[in-house]
C-alpha cells in the first residue's frame, strides 16, 4: 500500500510549486516529521484501542520509516543523509529566528 508515499509525493510537490523558496521546503518536511512523530506517540500512548490500532496500521512513524519501507541499498544511504541534511538545515533556522528574537 503505497498511500503514504503517495500523500507525502502529492504534498511536497504542491509545496514546491506554490512556495519557490527553499526554506518552505525544509520547514515543510520537518513540519511532516514531527506531525508523524506525535501522531505515532498518541497511537502508542493512547488507551483506545480503534484508534490506536488505526493510527499503527495507516500512518508511518516518520519520514526516514517512509525512507526505509520503500527503499534500501545505497539509495537509502543517500536519501537518509538527505534527510538528515535537511534537519540540520531546519535546526540551523530554528536557532537562528530563536537569536534574532532574543535580541530584540
Amino acid at each position: 500500500m503505497y498511500i503514504d508515499l503517495i500523500v507525502l509525493i502529492v504534498l511536497t510537490i504542491l509545496v514546491v510549486i506554490f512556495y519557490n523558496k527553499k526554506q518552505f521546503f525544509i520547514f515543510y518536511i520537518a513540519i511532516v516529521d514531527i506531525f508523524l512523530r506525535l501522531i505515532t506517540y498518541i497511537g502508542n500512548n493512547i488507551k483506545i484501542d480503534e484508534i490506536s490500532n488505526f493510527i499503527n496500521k495507516y500512518l508511518p512513524s516518520s519520514i526516514p520509516n517512509i525512507i526505509n519501507k520503500y527503499s534500501s541499498g545505497i539509495i537509502n544511504t543517500i536519501i537518509t543523509w538527505i534527510y538528515v541534511i535537511i534537519m540540520c538545515i531546519f535546526l540551523y533556522y530554528i536557532v537562528k529566528i530563536f537569536i534574532k528574537k532574543k535580541r530584540v
